[in-house]
């Protein structure tokens, strides 16, 4: 279901979230859908259940998914209240990315560049539904 790197510095419980998100964004993962559940993910990537459960509380907290005592995790519908908000948690963090960025001595043609890959990868990725 997904690559994680184990040598990477960054924690497994952090990967398993950016995957998730990643694949809410992108609709790989649609509204309403069930997660598999901590204990089969935990044996089909061969880690321990308490990190999948703990990425899960992570992406439940940040509002990707909700859980349903018993029955398991689902991906969340959009929400466009929490999504204003985050957007706007968001654009005041790329601004900060983007001034160092520019402080380091990155180019307004680099950064456009940048954000036409993103935008080409995220519409490549609504596309393949």
């Amino acid at each position: 279901m997904f690559d994680l790197d184990l040598r990477s510095r960054l924690p497994i419980y952090e990967q398993l979230v950016e995957k998730f998100k990643e694949s809410i964004i992108n609709e790989v993962l649609k509204a309403d859908e069930q997660l598999p559940s901590v204990r089969t993910l935990a044996q089909q990537l061969t880690i321990n259940p308490n990190t999948i459960q703990k990425a899960y509380r992570e992406l439940e907290r940040q509002g990707y998914i909700y859980s349903l005592p018993g029955k398991g995790s689902f991906v969340a519908s959009i929400s466009h209240h929490k999504n204003d908000e985050k957007l706007a948690r968001l654009k005041e963090e790329l601004i900060k990315v983007l001034s160092e960025a520019m402080y380091l001595g990155m180019k307004q043609e680099e950064i456009l560049a940048v954000v036409s890959q993103v935008h080409s990868t995220v519409r490549r990725g609504k596309r393949s539904d």
